[in-house]
């Protein structure tokens, strides 16, 4: 039996520690990697298995959801605001998704616990953020098609916050 079990309660202070060493192991590992195999590799393997992780949420958020296709851009918003809650803690995190138009949704993070994390780690020269794997992610397992995900501005390069741009494909194509 755990501490935690032992005191019969599991605090969302307790959980947030469990994510923080996962993070903090995550960003030793993406500096070892670095280390061993160059910058291009470790960031290469982190977007692989972010985007994975990623589209895993995306399934589920769906599934939550109904499994039909959103009705409009507000609700795919919604579903996007899902997916973020599934992947970083709303404490570690200042992420808004915002409708531009009829088929974007511009995702603004004004504090990224990664960058956060490799920055504590001695990882952040070379480490290059993989947001645009992690929305693709969430975009495949919600059944969403873009025809655009690119990044504006991220935290990383200095900017005051992280936006990110997804345009949808429209339905059928």
């Amino acid at each position: 039996m755990t501490a935690i079990e032992e005191a019969g309660t599991t605090t969302r202070a307790d959980l947030l520690d469990v994510y923080r060493a996962w993070w903090l192991h995550d960003a030793r590992w993406y500096q070892g990697v670095a280390k061993r195999f160059g910058h291009a590799a470790a960031n290469e393997v982190n977007a692989e298995a972010l985007r994975y992780v990623a589209m895993s949420i995306g399934r589920k958020v769906l599934r939550q959801f109904g499994g039909k296709p959103a009705r409009d851009a507000e609700e795919l918003r919604l579903r996007y605001d899902a997916c973020a809650d599934r992947t970083f803690p709303y404490e570690l995190r200042d992420l808004r998704c915002a409708v531009v138009d009829d088929d974007t949704i511009e995702v603004v993070m004004r504090q990224n616990f990664a960058v956060t994390m490799v920055r504590m780690a001695g990882s952040l020269e070379g480490y290059e953020c993989p947001c645009t794997e992690v929305h693709a992610g969430w975009s495949d397992g919600l059944g969403v098609s873009l025809v655009e995900n690119c990044s504006t501005g991220c935290l990383r390069h200095g900017d005051a916050a992280c936006r990110l741009l997804m345009r949808v494909a429209p339905e059928g194509s």
